[in-house]
């Protein structure tokens, strides 16, 4: 019964210090947008097969000199590593992102302890629209049947204008085709109400951070000294997003990541 009772006090005072954690973090320094969430109506569902789609999204209103400074390759790329820096700042060092050439894993303070493996980014941008994806192969938190299935991806696009001075950017944060092995059989309750409120929690986190424009300096650097929009493969268009039943086709973007 006293370990019990320890063990709880524990979990308590872990989720005190992590919501604790959490808050220091969207505090600190200035505030330059105003970031809304504005997830999508069913933002989380889960198909028969045991296949996750979790969209979350928030507007953004910033001056429209702010948005421009910012719309190109490099910011791209540093607004992937800022969900990175995010991810293990909240989680309070315990979850870290190792990075290889052609992947990308979320490990437990270290390898081998191995949650999340992701292929290399693949990076897609135009005047309107800004993509980066993260194909998903294995790990931990993955089922057998969702090896090399699915992807996370982050989406921003630029909508129309405020005001002369003012612009809305619209960031997703999107899981598709994810098979969590947490979700077989009864197991999909205690997925629901654990690692997928988590995930939630945490994006909403990170696009409220956004608010600030604080994008991490890049760890690869691949478009590191790139600033002009059409030296990036052009994303999808009218706004189409790869499939929920199918990981998005290679293309180029793909092709490059595998250089990388």
């Amino acid at each position: 019964m006293a370990a019990a009772v320890a063990a709880i006090a524990a979990a308590l005072a872990l989720a005190v210090g992590w919501f604790a954690g959490v808050r220091r973090l969207l505090n600190r320094s200035k505030w330059v947008a105003r970031a809304t969430i504005a997830d999508p109506a069913e933002h989380t569902t889960m198909s028969a097969d045991g296949a996750v789609r979790s969209v979350q999204g928030a507007d953004l209103t910033l001056p429209s000199a702010a948005l421009e400074e910012i719309w190109t390759p490099m910011h791209l790329e540093r607004l992937a590593r800022t969900y990175w820096r995010f991810l293990t700042r909240c989680t309070l060092g315990l979850i870290r992102v190792r990075y290889d050439e052609d992947e990308r894993a979320v490990v437990l303070l270290a390898r081998p302890f191995v949650l999340l493996r992701f292929r290399a980014p693949e990076y897609e941008m135009d005047a309107r629209r800004g993509i980066v994806r993260w194909r998903i192969a294995n790990g931990v938190l993955v089922s057998r049947t969702g090896h090399d299935r699915g992807y996370l991806q982050i989406d921003a696009h630029r909508c129309p204008r405020v005001d002369r001075e003012t612009e809305r950017l619209h960031v997703e944060v999107e899981i598709a085709n994810f098979y969590p092995a947490l979700a077989s059989g009864i197991a999909r309750w205690f997925y629901i109400v654990t690692q997928s409120r988590i995930h939630v929690i945490i994006t909403h986190g990170f696009l409220r951070s956004l608010a600030r424009l604080d994008l991490a300096e890049s760890v690869v650097g691949r478009y590191a000294h790139t600033l002009s929009v059409e030296q990036a493969p052009d994303p999808p268009a009218a706004r189409e997003a790869p499939s929920r039943e199918q990981s998005p086709a290679p293309g180029p973007a793909a092709d490059a990541a595998g250089r990388r």
